[in-house]
């Protein structure tokens, strides 16, 4: 496992994922490595109109072209603003599911680590969205550090 060069560190840009990007950037830090900061945008589904009833206008290739652009700014602000200066980042925005993505990048990339965040989601809320973190935690070919949401006070 050592020497670690490459950290991945996913955001969503939530509080959890602000204190696990904290945490890659010490482990950067201390290791002299690179951190990769990634989001995932999900793809928008396409849905056809129900036969005989006229679908409105909407463009759903600019919108997720939208999406894209908006989660670039987001990730710009917050590796400006959450990021040590003297830190060597990597960004990448990324569309489609979440888990699936982060493995993806991962094992293109060589990643060494992954820091990700719990949300802390437990009975039905888990069960709905179900844990993009428990799904990388179980099929990242790389060890994955996972950061508890903080406690509020």
């Amino acid at each position: 496992m050592l020497p670690i060069k490459n950290i991945l560190c996913p955001t969503d840009f939530s509080e959890p994922s602000y204190a696990a990007l904290k945490v890659a950037d010490e482990l950067t830090a201390h290791f002299g490595a690179v951190m990769h900061v990634i989001t995932v945008v999900p793809l928008v589904p396409i849905v056809e109109a129900p036969f005989g009833v006229e679908s409105a206008s909407f463009n759903i290739a600019s919108y997720q072209q939208e999406l894209e652009s908006q989660a670039r700014k987001s990730l710009k602000t917050v590796i400006e603003q959450k990021v040590g200066k003297d830190t060597k980042v990597e960004t990448a925005v990324l569309i489609g599911n979440a888990a699936t993505e982060v493995m993806r990048y991962a094992s293109e990339k060589n990643m060494d680590m992954i820091v990700i965040a719990t949300h802390g989601l437990s009975g039905w809320r888990r069960f709905i969205s179900g844990s993009t973190t428990e799904k990388i935690v179980r099929q990242a070919t790389c060890p994955v550090l996972t950061i508890r949401k903080p406690q509020e006070k």
